[in-house]
């Protein structure tokens, strides 16, 4: 888990506290495919969830850099009521506009290779949340915020409240047409959930009845649009029957728990559709806009091994993050995605949001495991007692 925070902490730019997703652009998700990016910017998400991993990983030091940078780049956007942007550059840079190399043959003559990424243009809600759920977790970095950063988190949460039921591309960064994404819809729950538990550090306690009145407004949404009773189990969008493992963060971020019933049939849903022979998860299936095809995703694995940690199975998540995990290469590292053929990674790398799924589920599995220990010498001393 430390190894992984290393490499979390060597993707920041220690300039400007800015994190990048990864260090390479255009290696593909198929070899030969289209599907080739570059990740080599600021991603709002990526850069938020890497500041909870390391603080699982006891070194949340980059935190209060990460924030202010935000505060810089950010700020304005959301005050002006307009969209957040999901990507920047490492200085703060707003203008990533995509281009092709053509003159490039690309790894294993995977073309195009490509500078910039069109992301920055498109609408993703979850953003919000993301932002807050990592100022949430580093509770000590934020007593000593400043005002402009304070703003930035309350401007946030009401951005959340305020747009939640629009639709957009989502986690996945889809480019087909915007849809009402369950996901995106929980990460304006969390971040409303976020805004209420930090609404005294936020000096923002007047508002707390109005994000809780949202906050159920979007619970209610999720429950009656969200759910598919074909395929017993949450879905990728609203009215939608198809699968993705971003519903996995409704238990990871804490919107349900570990023995609601529809939680676990959407676990085990996504662990019979959405596995490969290896046991390893694809983020969906179905049309995204793009052709070809792409391989497994570890974050994805990763979150189904929290998953089943948090629903109080330790046993059957650390088989699934053993498997996940044994794919880093000889000095630790991880790349986005697995070759379901040949094992052989793909994608940009390394890649924080596979180190960022692992150390997370590590946690969970290691926190999973005390309280199985635990409740077992609970019994055995009240056997000796009885």
């Amino acid at each position: 888990m430390h190894e992984s925070g290393r490499v979390l902490q060597g993707l920041t730019f220690q300039p400007t506290g800015a994190i990048v997703a990864a260090a390479t652009t255009s290696l593909p998700e198929s070899p030969g495919g289209e599907r080739n990016w570059d990740y080599r910017y600021t991603w709002v998400r990526d850069a938020s969830l890497t500041m909870e991993a390391l603080w699982v990983a006891a070194c949340p030091d980059e935190a209060a850099e990460f924030f202010s940078f935000m505060a810089r780049a950010a700020a304005g956007q959301v005050r002006r009521d307009a969209e957040l942007q999901t990507v920047f550059g490492v200085g703060g840079e707003h203008d990533l506009h995509e281009r092709q190399l053509p003159h490039l043959n690309g790894w294993r003559e995977s073309r195009p290779v490509r500078v910039g990424n069109a992301a920055w243009e498109q609408r993703q809600l979850d953003l919000y949340g993301e932002l807050l759920s990592a100022a949430h977790r580093l509770p000590d970095q934020l007593n000593a915020i400043d005002e402009p950063t304070r703003d930035l988190f309350i401007a946030l949460a009401d951005a959340a409240a305020r747009r939640w039921m629009e639709p957009d591309h989502g986690i996945w960064e889809v480019r087909s047409v915007p849809r009402h994404f369950l996901h995106s819809k929980l990460m304006c729950w969390v971040a409303l959930d976020r805004a209420v538990r930090l609404a005294d550090v936020l000096h923002a306690t007047v508002r707390v009845d109005e994000w809780l009145t949202t906050m159920a407004s979007i619970r209610a949404a999720i429950e009656e649009r969200g759910w598919s009773d074909t395929r017993g189990a949450y879905c990728q969008s609203f009215d939608s029957d198809a699968l993705d493992a971003s519903v996995l963060m409704l238990l990871n971020l804490g919107f349900t728990t570990g023995d609601d019933p529809r939680m676990l049939a959407t676990i085990a849903a996504i662990e019979r559709e959405l596995t490969d022979p290896n046991g390893l998860v694809y983020r969906y299936r179905g049309d995204d806009g793009l052709e070809g095809d792409e391989g497994t995703f570890l974050a994805c694995t990763f979150w189904l091994a929290q998953a089943w940690a948090l629903a109080g199975r330790p046993d059957r998540a650390r088989a699934i993050f053993e498997r996940a995990s044994a794919f880093r290469n000889d000095v630790g590292l991880l790349s986005e995605e697995i070759d379901p053929r040949t094992g052989e990674l793909l994608g940009n790398f390394p890649q924080a949001f596979s180190h960022i799924g692992l150390i997370n589920a590590a946690w969970a599995i290691s926190e999973a495991e005390r309280s199985t220990r635990a409740a077992a010498a609970d019994h055995s001393e009240d056997s000796t007692m009885g």
